[in-house]
């Protein structure tokens, strides 16, 4: 996992990672064994269902059950860690106070941008506004160079003292993460975070960065900052959003923190050690959540994550054919992801650890195989509810019928009532009751996954761009 002596250019090179160590890349999205393998599991349940209809789903059914129970029971220990002390690193502004003054090291700021060159101004002035020394910050706009629009857009404006344009040249894959590889090469600070263009980080949140590495010391990699919405209000689909932001960034992610287990990443505010980014050769070009698959290769490479009670506000997706897009990018990247780190079960199991290695089943590939199974679990609990066919009874025999039926009721309860808590700890007491509408909005996520899995297959590498500029900037 780290990277041989010498470290390549990744400005020249971004595709490094896919060239010198393929079997940690998505550009092949599926090798031959694990075709193989899907097809043999495929030919398999085929079969059973022809010659033992019924044993078969019979084993399907308690398979997914065992699978809804043990997700069900996993969130609810995800929030009992999350209450430990110290599950996210805090720093008071007394705290920042007294480390002052001091020498502020470096710090490199990453900002891809695609045909965005309405959001120039108040990105530059966001950045502006961070409580960091002008003179240690390192800014890079990472532009592509056909994208005209944006390119004049910033070559028009004055640009502060530590900020610079980086072009990358246009190649295939045209995705962040190469991107950001670029502009990996070319940073200059300690320390590495990642910004979108709309995004509004606390100002003091690089400083609390700093003091968060210098606190947890030993193999920490990446500080992760929590994300939220500026807009929770403004529809039904950003009260949604916001909620399920809530309860992952504010509730989940501190718990796997305490838990000192594999994290997936967010897709921004992120901030690194740079020398171990550039060890692990940055990031997978290919991969269209590289967040996520860096959070595994972290993990892999014996690194740690730690969470900072800092947040960073972005613009929650209002538009349900753009919020579609999005989730399906997400999704299709978490099949990545799996199949990536699933080509050697048995190595990446030795190398995190079997207590890791189920943590990533259920992080990883559990987000994507909950989306595919729901809709027939609906599917299957309307008919038996409306109709009652002997057909439907008959799959679920009596512990496994008690077991779904605790996952129908009380599993699903505690899923809205994760999200219930996120919201009250971010104090969206608006947002509280839209919550009950929640299973509408797993329809939707369904529907994404199924998309996404389509999409894996047929277009792996295609990146399906969110719309953002739909709503005026506003904090809670």
């Amino acid at each position: 996992m780290i990277c041989d002596t010498p470290r390549p250019d990744l400005a020249a090179d971004p595709l490094a990672l896919t060239r010198r160590h393929p079997e940690w890349s998505a550009a092949e999205p599926v090798t031959r064994g694990q075709r193989r393998a899907l097809a043999a599991v495929v030919l398999a349940v085929a079969a059973g269902l022809v010659l033992a209809p019924l044993a078969t789903g019979r084993v399907l059914v308690f398979g997914c059950t065992l699978f809804y129970l043990v997700v069900t029971l996993y969130k609810l220990r995800l929030i009992h860690a999350a209450a430990r002390p110290g599950a996210s690193l805090a720093f008071s502004a007394g705290e920042i106070a007294a480390a002052e003054p001091r020498d502020w090291p470096l710090y490199s700021i990453l900002v891809p941008m695609y045909k965005e060159p309405e959001t120039l101004p108040q990105m530059v002035a966001g950045l502006q506004a961070l409580d960091y020394p002008a003179d240690r910050k390192d800014v890079q706009l990472l532009l592509e160079e056909d994208d005209e629009a944006t390119v004049s857009a910033a070559r028009a404006m004055t640009l502060p003292p530590g900020f610079r344009v980086t072009l990358v040249p246009p190649s295939h894959p045209r995705t962040k993460p190469k991107a950001c590889n670029v502009g990996l090469q070319h940073a200059r600070g300690r320390y590495l975070v990642i910004y979108d263009a709309e995004d509004k980080p606390e100002t003091d949140q690089l400083k609390k960065a700093v003091l968060a590495f210098e606190r947890a010391g030993g193999k920490t990699a990446c500080v992760q900052s929590r994300l939220n919405y500026y807009n929770p209000r403004q529809n039904l689909l950003t009260r949604w959003f916001a909620a399920e932001y809530s309860a992952w960034f504010d509730m989940q992610l501190p718990g796997l923190a305490a838990l000192r287990t594999v994290i997936p990443l967010g897709g921004t505010s992120n901030h690194f050690i740079t020398g171990v980014l550039r060890d692990l050769l940055g990031w997978d070009a290919y991969n269209v959540t590289e967040d996520c698959d860096l959070g595994v290769r972290l993990c892999r490479a014996g690194y740690t994550t730690c969470m900072l009670q800092t947040t960073t506000w972005e613009e929650a997706c209002s538009s349900l054919p753009f919020w579609i897009r999005q989730r399906t990018r997400w999704q299709k990247g978490y099949v990545q992801t799996w199949f990536v780190h699933m080509r050697r079960p048995l190595r990446l199991a030795r190398e995190i650890g079997w207590r890791n290695f189920l943590h990533f089943q259920i992080l990883v590939g559990g987000v994507v195989f909950s989306a595919l199974v729901n809709p027939v679990f609906w599917a299957l609990a309307l008919v038996w509810f409306v109709v009652q066919p002997s057909g439907v009874a008959a799959l679920f025999p009596g512990p496994v019928f008690a077991a779904g039926t605790f996952c129908l009721f009380v599993g699903n309860f505690a899923f809205v009532y994760v999200n219930l808590l996120g919201c009250y700890k971010r104090r969206y007491d608006s947002l509280l009751l839209w919550n009950l509408l929640t299973p509408v909005y797993w329809m939707m996520m369904s529907y994404s996954g199924w998309r996404a899995f389509i999409q894996f297959f047929r277009n792996p590498f295609f990146w399906e761009k969110t719309q953002h500029g739909l709503v005026q900037k506003k904090t809670p």
